[in-house]
């Protein structure tokens, strides 16, 4: 009865050290997603029409099959204060290694100084996009944004 108690024992041990062994051989994949960003500070000086008030970039690819709508979207806002760039990878690579682009498409709005005020990645809505130059040139005098998770301090709730 003892040796049945010991053979079980070292079945039990070996089981465990495979075990071990698997588990550090498993390769390890690639994380769910990645989390890119978008540049905070621009030089005006990288793009056309650098005397502008507000410029709009969209870095994009050729090979990209939704930047196109985004530069779309984008070129809507194009005025004589709104410059509107699209900054395509395979033409411009240094500037998208320059602002560390990792996802296209990347839209960013900047004002004179260069200072990014908005900044979407992927693809984004006309709706969002147009909205967010629209209260960055105009400020709204409420926030455009939901009472659940407005700051109270900037909200005012009637009586």
């Amino acid at each position: 009865m003892v040796i049945l108690y010991l053979v079980a024992a070292l079945l039990v041990v070996v089981a465990l050290g495979v075990a071990v062994v698997a588990e550090r051989r498993r390769p390890r994949g690639a994380p769910a997603h990645r989390s890119y960003d978008y540049p905070r500070q621009l030089h005006r000086s990288d793009f056309d029409r650098p005397d502008t008030d507000w410029i709009v970039v969209v870095f994009s690819s050729a090979a990209c099959t939704g930047c196109g709508p985004v530069i779309g979207k984008a070129a809507v806002l194009a005025s004589p204060s709104v410059a509107v760039v699209d900054c395509e990878y395979q033409a411009q690579r240094d500037l998208h290694e320059r602002y560390g682009i990792e996802g296209v498409p990347t839209t960013v709005v900047a004002d004179r100084d260069g200072v990014v005020r908005a900044g979407f990645i992927g693809a984004v809505s006309a709706t969002d996009l147009w909205a967010s130059v629209a209260d960055l040139r105009h400020p709204p005098a409420i926030p455009r944004v939901c009472g659940e998770h407005a700051d109270p301090s900037t909200v005012e709730v009637p009586h």
